[in-house]
């Protein structure tokens, strides 16, 4: 993940970030009480659930890449409700477990980049966690703002913005025992790039299932079996994930598969090499950012993984996308 730049003054930069901090820390101390949904958040949710299950639709749905990581620590509740307020359809986050096996919104396996402390998340109890801080993108710690567990990021987005749990499969049942409870299984997507047959497995074991989605590396034809399975189950998919390292023929014509399969079409613009180049970056830098982005849509696509939320944004408003 890559850091922000700024072109702040640094007498000014460091006003905000002083300022920034000190709504952190009242954040961060703050009861977890959970925000009641607004009407304009419960119309955006209605809005992303009418578009994900509609292959027809135009609407582009926005995925904010673990929060809104360039003004707060990523996969932190002020992150999440950054997005939230800028209008973001799914809040994408992943999950570690703890000692005590506790869920918590972390990337990495270890401590070392997101938090002040030191070593895998694992060998620490949840009660632990408590003695490290959050850090920014700059590396910049947030006194008295802590890790969150799954159930607080839960309560935060319910009945306000769709999840998508990228790494937490493996936690599948339980993330789904957390669901129903809070009464948001329908809210919740969650992806792997396991086999068909075994994500079909631990599916029949429930009554009720999250949404789910398979994520597929486009590559050559005769390497993707995968791809070829899911694509030949009946009913289709709800959508597909792809990364390709070149927008060419045979990513063209796996693009065309999904869509005519009747699934949604998802693909990251986080950096060049999961989407050929036309990455966030490359379209924030471009005096036209249509250059970059409309190839993206122009393969289909109707589901962005963005690290730019809210340039992303103004740019499908302006397309009468989003």
């Amino acid at each position: 993940m890559r850091n922000p730049s700024s072109a702040l003054p640094s007498y000014l930069s460091g006003i905000l970030t002083i300022a920034l901090a000190a709504t952190l820390a009242f954040y961060a101390c703050s009861p977890r009480i959970r925000p009641t949904s607004q009407p304009e958040e419960t119309s955006t949710l209605k809005k992303a659930l009418a578009a994900l299950h509609d292959p027809s639709s135009r609407y582009v749905l926005v995925v904010s890449h673990r929060g809104d990581w360039r003004n707060y620590p990523e996969n932190s509740l002020p992150a999440i409700e950054s997005v939230i307020r800028m209008g973001v359809d799914v809040m994408e986050l992943d999950l570690k477990q703890t000692k005590d096996s506790v869920l918590v919104l972390c990337h990495d396996w270890t401590l070392d980049r997101t938090t002040t402390g030191r070593g895998p998340v694992s060998d620490y109890t949840y009660a632990e966690l408590q003695a490290f801080d959050l850090k920014r993108g700059h590396g910049i710690a947030i006194p008295g703002l802590k890790m969150p567990t799954l159930r607080q990021a839960l309560e935060i987005c319910k009945d306000r913005i769709l999840v998508n749990v990228d790494q937490g499969y493996e936690y599948y049942d339980r993330v789904l025992s957390m669901a129903e409870e809070l009464g948001m299984t329908d809210q919740i997507l969650i992806k792997s790039g396991q086999p068909l047959s075994v994500v079909q497995e631990r599916m029949a074991g429930h009554d009720h299932n999250l949404l789910y989605m398979p994520v597929i590396n486009v590559a050559p034809p005769e390497k993707m079996a995968l791809f070829d399975e899911y694509i030949a189950a009946k009913p289709s998919q709800l959508a597909y994930e792809i990364c390709f390292g070149q927008l060419d023929d045979n990513t063209r014509n796996v693009a065309r598969r999904v869509l005519d399969s009747g699934a949604k079409l998802w693909i990251n613009t986080l950096w060049a090499s999961l989407c050929g180049g036309y990455d966030d970056d490359r379209a924030f830098d471009s005096e036209d950012p249509d250059t970059v982005y409309g190839p993206i849509l122009d393969l289909g696509c109707s589901i962005i993984q963005t690290d730019r939320p809210e340039f992303l944004i103004a740019y499908l408003k302006k397309k009468n996308r989003h």
